[in-house]
């Protein structure tokens, strides 16, 4: 025994050093950190910092407080009381989206996305990043999103039915959870552009693992597990704890993985067969036309094996989880809003029914000037990743647009950011900035899209100047498909039915996840859902 202590004791004494060197840094780095001046909300607990505070917030709100006490940059406490940075600075924002390598997304956040959705581009940093979105691009230009637009409506028209089936039992409105049957239809569609297979999601009588494990890896439903969760992210070994969310989550990737998997072999092997059909003249026509585009693209036999994606990357790159809870969810705040804004409501439909067609397509779709503005204003007020996170990879000082104030009273131009510190990206909050938008930023109203304020053509985004799908390199490679995909899906709803409010307004908000699912407050029991009474449209 003595001997093997003897062995072991370097080790143990390297690790109680290291125990103490951290704690003694965790004590003393208040006191020397360059943030010592910068204002901010006091710590509200030894563990969690202030990150409990903005988990248990129903929405943004709590954020947006801080920067009207304390300024557009200010500190805020992280986990175990580390110092982070907030900022609506827009300078800054566009300079760290820019410069995606120099500020990847923190660690404990790569490794709590990894147990959600895989090793993907959502995780992935640097080299590995570009090689993701250089095999992706192809799948994602307007070309390909312009052949799906008609699968998309042959899934629209199959919620369309279902919810009409709802109705028939009733008197003729029914109480439909319009959240659910939107994240089946999303589902469905995913199964039908990216491997031709039918998911059928609105059979009750079919057992759907998928849709399952989609439940339980988008639910906001449990907070106090999501703090477990961040515990975590900072301390890998504590997700083999069973029992545990992220236990539940890696467990509903592992049957998404599986089912995934099979798909993809299959559509290797039908892109092989399309490519002898072309080789030989012929002409190949299938619904799946995304997930051909992308496997094609990575089979290339002049692709360096180096460049290519494994067929793990294929299925979580694309399809199982691409494009489905933005949409989704967008499209049901979309219908929440149309409920409080009556008029809006009723003018969109009026221009739905200048297409004299149920199926249009994607250029016909994007001629509708007031559905384009709907949209628009649903992702702006309702931007479904309501944050985001980068990490310095080394110490730096950026200029600022907007100068900040001190504990101590002075002015600053710059703001000193250290290695390791997170620096949060507020996306909801700037796309309701009162300073960008005007006093009827929290507003939904469309017809802000006809003259929209010159001061938003700062926002650094990849689109419609907002942060919605972020900018720079990491912008979202999807958007194309969601907006599209949003705009068949509200065409086929709004034209067919009407919809009101099923709770009162003040009952219902929403909880940060993946994306921000609504919930009842006086129903939490119930889990993610947005209640609305539905009626059939009788066009007079």
């Amino acid at each position: 025994m003595s001997v093997i202590f003897r062995l072991l004791w370097p080790l143990i004494y390297a690790c109680s050093a290291y125990a103490v060197y951290r704690l003694v840094r965790f004590l003393v780095h208040p006191w020397f950190t360059r943030f010592r001046y910068i204002r901010g909300p006091p710590s509200a607990s030894l563990y969690f910092g202030n990150l409990k505070q903005m988990f248990d917030a129903d929405d943004d709100r709590v954020l947006e407080g801080w920067v009207e006490k304390y300024g557009n940059t200010y500190k805020y406490y992280g986990l175990f009381n580390m110092h982070q940075i907030f900022t609506m600075d827009l300078k800054v924002i566009n300079y760290i989206l820019r410069h995606s390598t120099e500020f990847p997304k923190p660690r404990a956040s790569r490794f709590f996305l990894s147990k959600l959705l895989g090793e993907g581009v959502l995780v992935a940093e640097g080299e590995e990043h570009r090689k993701q979105r250089r095999i992706m691009n192809p799948a994602f230009g307007p070309a390909q999103i312009r052949e799906l637009t008609g699968t998309f409506m042959d899934k629209a028209i199959e919620l369309q039915n279902f919810w009409d089936s709802a109705i028939q039992e009733t008197d003729g409105t029914a109480r439909i959870d319009v959240c659910d049957g939107l994240t089946k239809a999303t589902l469905n569609i995913i199964g039908s552009v990216g491997f031709n297979y039918e998911f059928d999601a609105f059979n009750p009588s079919k057992n759907n693992e998928l849709f399952d494990a989609f439940n339980t890896i988008f639910s906001t439903t449990k907070r106090s597990s999501s703090v477990l969760a961040m515990l975590q992210a900072a301390i890998p070994i504590l997700s083999r704890l069973p029992g545990t969310r992220l236990k539940k989550f890696e467990e509903a990737r592992g049957m998404m993985h599986r089912i995934g998997m099979e798909l993809v072999q299959e559509k290797k092997a039908a892109v092989l067969q399309s490519l002898a059909v072309e080789k030989n003249g012929g002409a190949v026509g299938r619904k799946d036309v995304h997930a051909l585009t992308l496997i094609k693209a990575n089979m290339a036999t002049d692709l360096p094996d180096h460049l290519k994606l494994s067929d793990e990357d294929v299925v979580w790159r694309t399809f199982l989880v691409a494009g489905h809870e933005t949409t989704s969810s967008g499209v049901t705040w979309c219908l929440y809003a149309l409920t409080q804004a009556p008029k809006v409501q009723k003018k969109l439909r009026e221009e739905l029914f200048t297409l004299n067609t149920e199926t249009p397509t994607m250029d016909e779709l994007n001629s509708l000037q007031y559905l384009d503005a709907v949209v628009r204003e649903t992702l702006r007020v309702h931007a479904p990743v309501a944050v985001t996170t980068r990490e310095l990879t080394k110490d730096t000082v950026l200029p600022l647009g907007t100068p900040y104030t001190d504990t101590r009273g002075q002015a600053h131009h710059t703001v000193p950011l250290e290695k390791g510190t997170a620096v949060l990206i507020p996306i909801l909050a700037i796309n309701r900035a009162k300073s960008l938008w005007g006093e009827d930023s929290f507003e939904y109203k469309p017809e802000r899209w006809k003259s929209p304020p010159e001061t938003i053509s700062e926002i650094p985004g990849a689109w419609s100047n907002m942060l919605t799908f972020i900018g720079g390199p990491r912008a979202c490679i999807g958007y194309r498909f969601t907006l599209v995909e949003m705009k068949v899906l509200i065409f086929t709803l709004v034209r067919a039915f009407e919809f009101e409010l099923a709770v009162p307004a003040g009952d219902v908000t929403k909880r940060p996840g993946v994306a921000q699912r609504p919930i009842v407050k006086s129903e939490i029991e119930k889990g993610n859902q947005m209640p609305l009474l539905v009626k059939r449209h009788v066009r007079v």
